[in-house]
This record gives structure tokens, C-alpha cells and sequence, in this order.
């Protein structure tokens, strides 16, 4: 059961993860959970957080209830898939006769390296560079050369003996077949995946009329409410799809509320501190989410820019509609409009990267609207700092839980005495 009220982009999500788990990814689904739930709890969303924290713990629950067809106690399968320069490692872990995860690695390996030399390195580097459990029997992929002393490494490592089973038969065969075929099932959806990203760029850069390939680009938008709390996003994207990694937002503080020109001015300022040494960061394209007035914003901050290497400046306009394929591109300098089909890949990229930024930032104005107004309700009652804050919010789940708290609830949280709980029961429901 789901703990209080759902958004629509969570309820989204439940039905991706919901789709991935039935597909036997159910590691995955978790650990994205958990990440879910940090992120939320770090905001101070305690609400979201305990929602996720429930899924968790009903998913894992139904892992546990996974029981593999077989008698094997104790046994991780690995399959392996290799095509251009691509490999797919895909564990499968058996404990009890449990099922309890399979999961999907994509190795980055030099190009000097063969299919046996590439699994013999990720198989010694996942058991020895961290803590992972090493199981007795291990099932492989590919014969390797030096099977027995990989095999005495491991043992020591776990401290008894660890086989490692290759040409395999009945019940590990039938184990490593379907870790072999979900390898080479993962591997064609990143190749497809690759492709259709590739062809995006391509047909961009021919409609750009560039000369060399795009590496990097970047997209800024703002969101906030009737002016407050305004948030920035900046998403990058390379040659490969959206990094992550490289994502930020920034607060905006210290404007008119609503001046979305000054926001981006700032923004841009912000990001672009670049040094000499930070010259391969420079993007090749910088997306402007807005119009004229915002893409001027940009023109000015780069005005002065320092570097040799220039990005291109295009503002994404939405059209009179506001309907995915009637975005207006403004080229920065001369305002002319791009011309691009809505059927172009290269226009899907664009929309791909400007939706990115445009969810990013609306998820930080959320976040940061959500804790000030949580700060704000308790910020009121006497006695109450910012450590008995959190220590209300977290072991209630949030303000909505606070509120629907009795006085004897209240008091049950550490640092809270019953003079003290009685004095938050009575301003919550003044």
C-alpha cells in the first residue's frame, strides 16, 4: 500500500519500477528506490521518503519469496555478451535456494583487450575491490586460463573454498544460459539505444551545418511560484545521452521574484567561472529554455568570454501552442529561426535535453518550495529549533504525520517533553 498521497510523476514511476521488477530487475528497481528515498529525505520530503521506504521494504519482501527452481544453496551465475567494442556482464545471485538480484554491467574496457581478458578483469575486480559476499560456487562464462588460480585467490579472499564452474550442466547450465541471454538482451537495448542517440546527433549537426562533431551540450531553465523560491537546472548531455553526473541546480537568491532575465543572468554567471584548466568542459551548444529576452542573457554573459572555443547559443521558444514540435529555435546573434521538421531527430534531441532541464528544475523549486514551507510551520512555536525540527519531521514522516499526531505521539519523540508536545499539539491545531 502506498503511505498518503501520490504525485503524478511518482505514480509514473511506480509503473516503470513496477514494469522493471516483473522483468526480473528487481535490484535495479530497489537500489533506484533507495536513491529515491535519500534524495527525498535530504530535502527534508519526509513524506515522499516514507513512501518509498514502504516500497522498498514490500519489494523486498516479495524478493525474498523468489524461490529459484533448484537445490543450490549458495551460487553466483555470470553471463557475458560482447558486440563492437561493447561488453554486458549480467550476475545472477542464489542464496538459499533464493533468487535475490541479477543485475547488468557495462564494463568500460581498452580495445587491446579479448572477450577473456575482459571477463577474467571484471570477475576479480567485483569480488576483491569492495566488500561483496563471495559464495562457494561460481558459475563462468568463458574458459579462462587461469581458472585454478583465480579460484585459490578468491578462496583466500572468503576464507574457504571457492569453485568456479565452466562447461556446466542440468541446473547451472539452465542458470547460465538465461544469464547469458539477459547479457545479450541488455546489450542490444544499450547498442539501440547508442543508435538512436547517434542518429540524433548526426542529423543536428547536418542541420547546424557544423564541420566537427558535437561533444557537449547544456541546457538551462528556470521554475519557481509567483516568484519565490526560484531554482535553476542546468543539464548536460553528451555523445552517449544525458550526464547526469555533470546536472546542477542553483538557488537564486537576491533578485525581483518573477525577473526569470535576471535568474538565467545569474545562473550563466555562476556556471561559467571557467578557468584555463577547465577549457574541455566548455560546451559545444548551450540551449537557452525561453526566448529572445533570455537568450540575450546569454549573449551578454559571453560577450567577454575568455576562451578560444565559443559555445553556440540557440533559445528554445515554445511555440503559440506550446505543442512538442512547434518549438521556435532562435540562432543567438542574428535571431533567425532554425528550421527543423517535427519529425527530425535532431529536433528530438533538442526536445529530449530541453524537457530534462525543464523537469529538473521544476523537481529542485518543488523540493526547496516543500522545505520552506515545512521550515516555516514549526519555525513558529516556541521551544522548537532546527534539531527538534528534523527530529519531529523524521519520526513522524513528514508534516502532514505531525499534524494528524496525538499529544502522546509528540511526546514519544526524543527531546520532546509532554510540556513541550502539548505546545506543539495546541499550535498545529489552533
Amino acid at each position: 500500500m502506498l503511505q498518503g498521497f501520490v504525485t503524478d510523476k511518482e505514480y509514473s514511476e511506480q509503473v516503470l519500477l513496477t514494469k522493471l521488477f516483473l522483468k526480473g530487475k528487481d535490484q535495479q528497481v530497489i537500489e533506484n528506490l533507495v536513491g529515491k528515498m535519500d534524495e527525498a529525505s535530504q530535502s527534508l520530503n519526509f513524506e515522499s521518503a516514507a513512501r518509498y521506504r514502504d516500497r522498498i521494504a514490500a519489494l523486498r519482501k516479495v524478493q525474498e519469496q523468489q524461490w529459484v527452481s533448484g537445490n543450490q544453496a549458495e551460487l553466483d551465475v555470470f553471463g557475458f555478451a560482447y558486440k563492437q567494442g561493447t561488453a554486458c556482464i549480467q550476475a545472477m545471485f542464489i542464496r538459499d535456494s533464493k533468487l535475490l538480484g541479477a543485475k547488468s554491467y557495462f564494463p568500460k574496457i581498452p580495445n587491446v583487450l579479448d572477450e577473456e581478458e575482459i571477463f577474467q578483469g571484471f570477475l576479480l575486480q567485483f569480488y576483491l575491490a569492495g566488500n561483496k559476499s563471495i559464495p562457494k560456487q561460481v558459475v563462468i562464462p568463458l574458459a579462462l586460463s587461469d581458472t585454478d588460480a583465480i579460484a585459490a585467490t578468491l578462496s583466500e579472499k572468503a576464507g574457504y573454498k571457492v569453485s568456479l564452474f565452466q562447461g556446466v550442466r542440468e541446473e547451472k547450465r539452465r542458470y547460465l544460459e538465461l544469464a547469458n541471454k539477459n547479457a545479450q538482451n541488455s546489450l542490444d537495448s544499450q547498442h539501440t539505444q547508442k543508435q538512436s542517440v547517434l542518429a540524433r546527433y548526426l542529423d543536428l549537426e547536418n542541420t547546424l551545418d557544423r564541420d566537427t562533431p558535437i561533444q557537449r551540450m547544456e541546457c538551462f531553465d528556470i521554475s519557481h511560484t509567483s516568484g519565490e523560491q526560484t531554482v535553476a537546472s542546468c543539464v548536460v548531455f553528451n555523445r552517449e545521452g544525458p550526464l547526469t553526473q555533470d546536472y546542477r541546480r542553483y538557488n537564486i537568491e537576491g533578485i525581483t521574484g518573477g525577473d526569470d532575465y535576471a535568474a538565467m543572468a545569474q545562473v550563466l554567471a555562476r556556471r561559467y567561472k571557467y578557468t584555463q584548466q577547465d577549457e574541455d568542459k566548455i560546451p559545444d551548444i548551450v540551449f537557452i529554455d525561453g526566448g529572445k529576452g533570455q537568450l540575450a542573457q546569454a549573449e551578454n554573459h559571453f560577450a567577454n568570454w575568455p576562451f578560444a572555443k565559443m559555445p553556440l547559443l540557440i533559445g528554445v521558444a515554445k511555440g503559440t501552442s506550446r505543442k512538442a514540435g512547434l518549438e521556435k529555435l532562435i540562432l543567438a546573434g542574428s535571431y533567425e529561426t532554425i528550421p527543423m521538421n517535427p519529425d527530425q531527430p535532431g529536433l528530438h534531441l533538442i526536445q529530449h535535453i530541453r524537457d530534462e532541464s525543464h523537469r529538473f528544475a521544476i523537481a529542485g523549486h518543488r523540493n526547496r518550495r516543500q522545505k520552506v514551507k515545512t521550515t516555516s510551520s514549526l519555525e513558529q512555536i516556541p521551544g522548537v529549533g532546527a534539531k527538534r525540527r528534523q527530529s519531529l519531521l523524521k519520526y513522524m514522516g513528514g508534516l502532514s504525520g505531525l499534524k494528524r499526531a496525538s499529544m502522546a505521539d509528540i511526546e514519544k519523540v526524543p527531546g520532546i517533553s509532554a510540556e513541550l508536545a502539548e505546545t506543539i499539539y495546541d499550535h498545529l491545531h489552533a
